[in-house]
């Protein structure tokens, strides 16, 4: 596919707020030449670095296909390994342009905290972690149990919540990052894990006898998880939810990496020419040229392939579609019509 570079992005479009800086943010990251994307600590299958240094995952997909929208190259992204700790303060300081690192979209954050929440990338929900040798089948039996947590997080909140409805205590084990909980546990200080289900199938992947712990089937919490920005500027974050809703439109309407030049030249499907860019000229109202969403679809695919290539049930992390399946498929994915 042509793809017109940094010369035809320079449509200007009218928008709404600034950055920190008093520059809108698709304006720095055109005039830096990259996005700075707020990445994950080490979560295999969503972000984490490669044995050659090469960052990898499903939400380091959707930063790549953020920069093909806005610069014409998936590759122009400087990832930032950030923590639960930091990473609300490297957004807010306007060290990252977004945050893109399984987050959880919660009224606190999205109005206290004054960050924007853009949509759900992954619908997911806080499991617990076992040795299959203690022969649990339920986590109604974890009373007195001993819980890895990370610390000041929403899966601390429901951890607490969970073992106060059902009138049982538990001994909490708090770490700072996920790779602790995950030292921790398998160092035997705690009975269990518990985190979102993502992220425990994240860290079973990388052990080595994966098959000698399971996730129990109780799902304790809604953890829907996204890309948030600053509530500093309407332009940036439409660019960024509506990237997001070109992946999950494209799947929907048979768009793929494979087919997306031949689509975009000969599709008779007026949605299909809308998203990528052969009319209505969407792109213009972003302040990007109308071939944004073809470029971001071309470089890693449609959600469904975004998916099945980094976390799905073919890959070591194992996931089902589940929730995250396309609403035509009992799932609750859905983007607004591209119109």
């Amino acid at each position: 596919m042509k793809t017109p570079l940094f010369y035809s992005i320079c449509v200007m479009a009218a928008f709404h707020g600034a950055g920190v800086s008093g520059q809108s943010v698709r304006d720095a990251v055109i005039a830096r030449g990259n996005l700075v994307c707020g990445s994950h600590t080490g979560r295999v299958g969503f972000g984490a670095q490669d044995a050659s240094g090469n960052w990898q995952g499903f939400d380091v997909g959707f930063c790549r296909a953020l920069a093909a929208a806005v610069l014409g190259d998936p590759a122009a992204v400087v990832f930032e390994a950030l923590g639960t700790q930091d990473r609300f303060t490297a957004l807010r300081a306007g060290d990252v342009d977004v945050l893109a690192r399984s987050t959880t979209w919660t009224f606190q954050r999205d109005v206290a905290e004054e960050l924007t929440f853009l949509g759900t990338s992954y619908y997911d929900g806080q499991g617990f972690l076992i040795r299959r040798a203690l022969g649990i089948s339920s986590a109604l039996e974890l009373d007195e149990a001993v819980i890895c947590v990370e610390a000041d997080t929403t899966s601390a909140l429901n951890l607490e919540d969970y073992f106060r409805a059902n009138a049982m205590t538990y001994t909490a084990v708090h770490v700072e990052t996920s790779r602790q909980a995950v030292e921790r546990y398998l160092a035997g200080d705690c009975n269990a894990y518990s985190t979102d289900i993502s992220a425990l199938a994240s860290g079973r992947a990388g052990f080595a006898e994966a098959g000698d712990h399971v996730i129990l089937p109780e799902v304790i919490s809604k953890e829907p998880l996204g890309p948030v920005v600053r509530h500093d500027d309407d332009n940036w974050a439409d660019i960024v939810r509506w990237t997001l809703f070109a992946l999950i439109a494209a799947e929907e309407l048979g768009v793929t990496s494979a087919n997306v030049e031949e689509l975009q030249a000969s599709s008779t499907n007026p949605e299909v020419s809308r998203l990528l860019g052969r009319e209505g000229g969407f792109g213009e109202l972003l302040g990007l040229d109308n071939h944004w969403a073809a470029r971001a679809i071309a470089s890693v695919g449609n959600y469904g392939e975004l998916f099945a290539g980094t976390i799905g049930d073919q890959t070591p992390i194992g996931l089902s579609r589940g929730l995250n399946a396309q609403w035509t498929q009992g799932g609750l994915l859905y983007s607004p019509p591209f119109r």
